[in-house]
């Protein structure tokens, strides 16, 4: 990474994703822990992924599977940093949708919350 680039925000989030290298034809699972319009944090539970390495990432959003090309940018012992490789404006738009479901999730519950405390207060 450029030293003057600054990373996209991150949203946390938890959702689990498979994957497969582009030349495998086994899937495995992983768990996305943050999430940007360029990238993502991959846990894994058994590193078996190299920076430079290809994947497509399958997850489930409201019901709806959706697939995106990946690059492995960076990796340790807790998993990967990966960027995401869009090749069509639709897949752009599936990360900024996982990203407004993550959100919208969270402010849903925050919401949620108030209303609780300003019953009891």
């Amino acid at each position: 990474m450029d030293q003057n680039q600054v990373p996209s925000p991150r949203t946390p989030l938890q959702l689990e994703v498979s994957f497969k290298k582009n030349y495998a034809r086994e899937e495995s699972k992983g768990l996305l822990r943050n999430i940007s319009i360029t990238g993502a944090f991959l846990e894994l539970p058994a590193h078996q992924l190299r920076p430079e390495e290809k994947i497509q990432l399958s997850f489930v959003v409201s019901g709806r599977e959706r697939k995106i090309a990946a690059k492995i940018i960076w990796a340790n012992g807790a998993g990967c940093g990966i960027k995401f490789a869009p090749t069509s404006q639709r897949d752009v738009q599936i990360v900024d949708d996982l990203i407004y479901f993550v959100e919208n999730q969270r402010n849903d519950r925050r919401s949620v919350l108030d209303n609780i405390f300003k019953k009891v207060s």
